[in-house]
């Protein structure tokens, strides 16, 4: 049976050091994407619809955070994209009920869920990523994206009180210095702005591997 806070959940990692900054954390990786990056490597996220046995149980994520309060200072939702799973507004509700903070990773594909997110309070960091400069967005998505709507979550991220990081996944073969000057160039001069290396090993397009 499902609730209005089903996430459907492809992945749970119960402890990280690295993917929240200044907490240990638990990560959430929802099922299904949007873009289809060539250098991916959550394939296995991609798909809107994975087999039910690959898919982790929201109540059992629950009952492993329920354990780990006071041991645990947050939650990363990452993806896939979270920002496609109608239930993510109120899992991320049950979940801040419990003391955790949130952290949200996105594409920044859907402004208009961030703006909500944002705007009633459920979010304590987020990360977005920034895969090219605008001429080139399509095709390190692996798909048409149209990127007035990147620039609107760069903008509405960047002003709202939302503790951020913009970061692009730097792939040799794809990107270079002036990409990720232009890119650069987009970000608003208080966000921070990080470039993190690319795992070439599990790489959606296999030319990349």
């Amino acid at each position: 049976m499902h609730s209005e806070n089903d996430l459907v959940i492809g992945g749970f990692q119960p402890f990280t050091l690295s993917d929240f900054p200044g907490r240990p954390a638990a990560i959430v990786f929802t099922q299904g994407c949007n873009f289809r990056c060539p250098f991916c490597h959550n394939g296995a996220l991609i798909p809107m619809d994975a087999p039910a046995d690959q898919l982790v149980a929201v109540d059992s994520v629950l009952s492993t955070l329920a354990k780990r309060i006071g041991r645990l200072g947050g939650l990363v939702i990452t993806g896939g994209e979270p920002t496609l799973q109608e239930g993510l507004a109120g899992f991320i509700r049950e979940v801040r009920s419990m003391g955790f903070s949130i952290k949200l990773d996105t594409n920044g594909s859907r402004p208009w869920i961030l703006k909500r997110l944002i705007n009633e309070g459920l979010l304590d960091f987020i990360a977005m990523d920034i895969k090219a400069p605008p001429e080139r967005y399509s095709s390190l998505s692996g798909c048409p994206v149209d990127f007035d709507l990147i620039a609107k979550s760069i903008n509405l991220i960047a002003k709202s009180q939302v503790e951020h990081l913009f970061r692009t996944t730097f792939v040799n073969a794809l990107l270079n210095g002036d990409d990720i000057a232009a890119i650069r160039r987009l970000i608003p001069e208080n966000s921070r702005y990080i470039t993190q290396p690319f795992l070439a090993e599990h790489a959606l397009d296999q030319g990349l591997r």
